[in-house]
C-alpha cells in the first residue's frame, strides 16, 4: 500500500469514502460528526493498493502537535500492517513540517496498536461519538 498526502479533490474524496465506510457504516458514527468543519484545515492522507483506496486519516497542526485523526483501514485491508505504514507516513509528514510531537485520541481497543508504535496514554477514558477513547502522545 502506498500512503500519500491527498493533493487533489479526487484523492480527498477517496479518503472521505474510506472514512465513511469505516466510521459511519461499520462503527455507526453519525455522518455529520465524521466529516466536519475541520476538514479544510486538515492534511488528508489516503492509502492505495494499486488504484483502490483502503486507508485514510487526517492530520492537523494544533498547539505544537501533529494531531492524528480519523485513522482507519478498510476491513478487507486489515492485518497487512497498513496501519503502521499510514502512521509512519503521517509522522514523516509532521517531521517535514518541523513538528516534533504527535497526539491522537485512540479508541480504547486500539491502544495496544498505538503503544507498539511508541505512543503513551496521557488521559483517562472519555467518550467521543459514543466510543471510549484515551489521548496518547509520542515524541517524533
Amino acid at each position: 500500500m502506498d500512503i500519500i498526502v491527498a493533493e487533489n479533490s479526487i484523492q480527498q474524496q477517496d479518503a472521505f469514502q474510506v472514512r465513511t465506510l469505516v466510521f459511519v457504516d461499520e462503527q455507526k458514527v453519525p455522518a455529520d460528526l465524521e466529516i466536519d468543519e475541520l476538514e479544510n484545515e486538515s492534511i488528508h492522507f489516503v492509502g492505495y493498493e494499486g488504484d483502490i483506496p483502503g486507508a485514510a486519516a487526517r492530520m492537523r497542526l494544533v498547539d505544537g502537535y501533529a494531531k492524528m485523526e480519523r485513522i482507519c483501514i478498510l476491513k478487507e485491508f486489515r492485518g497487512k500492517h497498513y496501519g503502521n505504514k499510514l502512521m509512519w507516513g503521517m509522522e514523516e509528514e509532521a517531521k517535514k513540517r518541523g513538528i516534533q510531537k504527535a497526539k491522537l485520541n485512540a479508541q480504547t481497543h486500539a491502544i495496544p496498536f498505538y503503544e507498539r508504535l511508541g505512543y503513551t496514554v496521557v488521559s483517562d477514558a472519555f467518550m467521543d461519538a459514543g466510543i471510549p477513547h484515551k489521548t496518547m502522545i509520542k515524541q517524533l
